[in-house]
């Protein structure tokens, strides 16, 4: 396969929807039809750059389990990214508020990471943490709706998350490229769907629709396929081969559990503290994974 049809591959590879959230409800005008090219464009915009220096942030609060927690989706997408990006660019950490900072740290700690610099920091003004950034990833992370509230996808306020999107709406005059990724309508990114796609495709649209833009974005079905997938593609197009415990499934539950236990995390569908994201089966879960190793494999 060339670079060209391995990124289009491992893109479709994980734009499914195995939640029937309505990502592609309308098959002609939905979420995963509506900004092409982005996906490329974000891979190469790391991969392209001399001395990319990555900041990654998630945390998707869930208010209505108890005693609330985030959720599994998008922290295991931010230690894999970092363990992926760290021998390709010139810095890449992880950003964090108190309530999941101990599952990224046990994360990464279990992924073999120890130094400092990769732990994650308390996310604040991007001005006093990112003097030297290029690029600035959210994961799975709820953002402004158009009444300036933040919703879950049952159209639940996340009370919690007012300042979510801080960085993505003001950078304070830094200049870097903004990636979103999620896998619902009410991420950071998803402003640069229109709002019409959004209602026509997704329950709730009308309320939760995130109205923060990035420069590109990166809609998949599991918000953490899209970071397996936006990894792969950097790879793909600086004709490096990944180590071989990168995509290692079994690591991956490995990790995950790890994070459950000590973060402690919960299944964002579910609201269940296992070692699940979005209420799938393990083996639906990792099934994109698995595809994308295969297609950096051939």
């Amino acid at each position: 396969m060339s670079p060209d049809e391995k990124l289009a591959a491992i893109l479709a590879a994980v734009q499914t929807d195995p939640g029937n959230r309505g990502l592609a409800r309308d098959p002609h005008d939905n979420l995963f039809t509506a900004c092409p090219g982005d996906f490329v464009a974000a891979c190469r915009s790391i991969a392209e750059h001399e001395a990319a220096a990555v900041e990654v942030v998630t945390g998707f609060f869930i208010p209505t389990v108890r005693p609330p927690a985030y959720e599994t989706d998008g922290p295991l997408g931010v230690v894999f990214l970092i363990r992926a990006l760290r021998p390709l660019v010139h810095h890449v950490g992880g950003l964090a508020e108190s309530g999941y900072r101990q599952a990224l740290r046990s994360g990464l700690v279990s992924s073999g990471m120890t130094s400092e610099d990769l732990l994650c920091r308390t996310v604040c003004d991007p001005r006093t943490w990112w003097p030297g950034g290029t690029h600035l990833i959210s994961i799975e992370r709820v953002g402004r709706a158009g009444n300036g509230r933040r919703y879950s996808m049952r159209g639940v306020e996340v009370v919690h998350a007012q300042e979510s999107d801080a960085g993505f709406s003001d950078l304070g005059g830094l200049t870097c490229t903004t990636i979103g990724i999620g896998d619902g309508g009410n991420e950071i990114g998803m402003g640069k769907i229109p709002h019409e796609t959004i209602v026509k495709n997704i329950p709730n649209g009308d309320l939760i629709h995130c109205r923060v833009p990035t420069d590109h974005l990166i809609v998949a079905g599991v918000s953490n396929w899209g970071a397996y997938a936006l990894a792969a593609g950097v790879y793909v197009l600086r004709g490096v081969t990944p180590p071989p415990e990168l995509f290692d499934a079994d690591r991956e539950r490995e990790i995950l559990e790890v994070m459950v236990r000590e973060g402690p995390l919960v299944d964002g569908v579910t609201g269940k503290q296992t070692a699940t994201v979005d209420g799938l089966s393990w083996d639906d879960y990792i099934r994109p994974f698995l595809r994308i190793r295969e297609i950096l494999e051939s």
